[in-house]
């Protein structure tokens, strides 16, 4: 496993819509390990593909609960909403108020190309959104209500 250099906001890749993965093999299953090895070393919840330079639709977030892989996500039902305080390992020091579902359900497929689906609520939910997003070239930076200062939250 290796960890990755995470790209900032003024990188472009961050605005291009990915690319489906249709190859399951070990090179997406090294591509998938250093994603999660990269996302514990920044302490972060979740990343994307596209912030480590790779566009294609894959992610992996971490709510608390343990790691989850998503390979070409969908989001198929959503519901309620949420409005919280959001960051971006590929936004630093940036932190806004953005409202999200608080309930969704998410199929994908694994490493190994098999189809699931996942019903996630509150930081898990957003967490898919916020990396789902990521796939379709968007930033948290876009849903933004209200920005506020990193002292404010301490």
């Amino acid at each position: 496993m290796a960890i990755r250099k995470i790209v900032t906001k003024e990188d472009p890749i961050l605005r291009a819509k990915c690319r489906t993965v249709e190859k399951f093999d070990e090179k997406l299953w090294q591509l998938l390990d250093d994603m999660s090895e990269t996302l514990y070393k920044a302490q972060g919840v979740g990343l994307a593909a596209p912030q480590v330079g790779i566009r294609k639709r894959i992610a992996v977030i971490d709510p608390g609960d343990g790691l989850i892989e998503f390979i070409n996500p969908e989001i198929i039902k959503k519901s309620g909403k949420q409005r919280d305080i959001e960051g971006c390992l590929s936004c630093p020091d940036q932190w806004g108020y953005v409202v999200r579902p608080n309930k969704c359900t998410v199929r994908a497929q694994d490493r190994n190309g098999e189809f699931f689906e996942l019903r996630l609520q509150e930081l898990a939910c957003r967490a898919a959104c916020h990396e789902i997003d990521h796939l379709d070239g968007k930033l948290f930076l876009d849903l933004v209500e209200e920005f506020v200062e990193l002292a404010e939250e301490a």
